[in-house]
């Protein structure tokens, strides 16, 4: 694994702002893909800077203009907000209380250290392939409600260059909800409710929702691998302790007696499903049952939302193509049709990239026209680069974006013309 050093990072930085940073792309997200004049000048840009100076309600008036301010400012990282009724770089001159965030992408973000207390291979910060597992099953559960449940159409993930992965939802309808409409979907999507001093997060009962029921199925997938063998939740009394917290007092002491006997996680989990099926039958404890396995799946395993970054039309998300300034890594678009595939840790960084620009054969750049725009050189550049296939997956995602704004247009002109 390569090994990155910040102290790089500002020279690295400027050579990934004049050369590989796919500015048109971004710069066409944050256009709405088609949409009313003026959208992208009333959109929100934030920089933090070095030693994690921030500079918000910032707005740009085209492409060039965010280009050359991020070639001055040099940013660390670099958020995407709301678009506002006008101009954020003009809010403190805006009559109090007009300026308002109008509208918004629903984002999500998921991050690994919400599983803290259930992970056992990584803490804080820190990721691994065996955790790394948690964020694979959470886009597979929240994808396929936005998709299913909610029928929202465009949806991109990115991984944010750490520790987790950031879900835009980008359909027109979507970016004008209010904050209480995103907040009930944010609900409808949570499972796992409660703080650091709430042992049992999880409470089902015999009504179980379709969405549970359908994330479980999802989960199950996963879960002997991920739980049972490579977290090995139940190696030994320390770790089932904390599974025993989950289920009724009354059966406690035989597990305890019969985990002692079993050599594995597996063994013991084989165990406790079939205890939890006797409290079942053998009295009428509403509290056992098929969901008391499902239970603890859903503890260990759901995805961990962020309820505030969802909630608020006004909230701040890391751009698509930023640098993490931790590691290096980009924060790139995850292809949904390759979730299990992804792995964070063959990620471009800003210094393998800059790297790979190095080692363009100067023949190559030599045949290249000077005439040609530093736009187009910088298109050439990144797509010759291990960041190319990322911008493919982000380019197919616009496209179909802009498909479905223009398939809109045309139904209202159609509709028009019949009356």
């Amino acid at each position: 694994m390569e090994v990155f050093d910040p102290v790089e990072l500002p020279e690295l930085l400027k050579l990934y702002y004049r050369r590989l940073f796919p500015m048109a792309e971004v710069m066409e997200a944050g256009s709405g893909v088609g949409m009313v004049k003026n959208y992208f000048q009333h959109r929100e840009f934030s920089f933090t800077l070095k030693d994690d100076i921030y500079i918000r309600y910032q707005s740009f008036n085209n492409q060039s203009d965010l280009e050359k301010e991020m070639q001055k400012m040099n940013p660390y990282k670099i958020d995407i907000g709301a678009v506002y009724s006008h101009r954020p770089n003009q809010h403190n001159t805006v009559k109090l209380g007009a300026f308002q965030a109008q509208e918004k992408e629903l984002v999500f973000d998921i991050d690994m250290t919400d599983y803290d207390d259930v992970r056992r291979c990584c803490s804080s910060a820190d990721i691994c392939s065996k955790c790394w597992t948690l964020m694979t099953m959470a886009i597979h559960i929240i994808d396929r409600a936005l998709k299913e449940d909610f029928g929202f159409k465009h949806r991109l993930w990115v991984y944010s260059g750490r520790r987790g992965v950031h879900c835009w939802v980008c359909d027109e309808s979507v970016r004008k909800l209010s904050s209480a409409v995103r907040s009930g979907i944010v609900e409808y999507l949570s499972v796992v409710k409660g703080g650091q001093d709430v042992k049992k997060k999880v409470h089902l009962s015999e009504k179980i929702h379709p969405f549970v029921r359908k994330s479980i199925n999802i989960i199950k997938k996963y879960f002997e691998d991920y739980a049972l063998v490579d977290q090995d939740i139940l190696e030994n009394k320390e770790s089932w302790d904390k599974i025993l917290a989950l289920v009724p007092e009354t059966m406690h002491d035989e597990l305890q007696q019969s985990f002692q006997k079993h050599h594995n996680s597996l063994q013991r989990w084989e165990h406790l499903k079939k205890a939890a099926s006797r409290c079942q039958n053998n009295s009428k404890n509403d509290k056992c049952g098929p969901w008391l396995e499902w239970e603890i799946m859903l503890q260990y395993c759901f995805p961990r939302l962020d309820i505030n970054v969802s909630k608020g039309i006004n909230h701040l998300l890391k751009s698509p193509f930023s640098v993490h300034p931790k590691t290096g890594r980009i924060s790139v678009p995850i292809d949904l049709q390759k979730v299990d595939q992804f792995d964070p840790f063959t990620v471009p960084t800003i210094s393998s990239i800059c790297h790979e620009l190095d080692v363009i054969s100067t023949k190559e750049e030599e045949k290249e026209n000077g005439a040609e725009s530093d736009i187009k050189h910088r298109t050439r550049d990144y797509k010759k680069t291990s960041l190319g296939p990322f911008v493919k997956v982000f380019e197919q995602f616009l496209e179909n974006l802009d498909k479905s704004r223009k398939g809109e247009l045309l139904k209202k002109s159609d509709l028009q013309k019949d009356f």
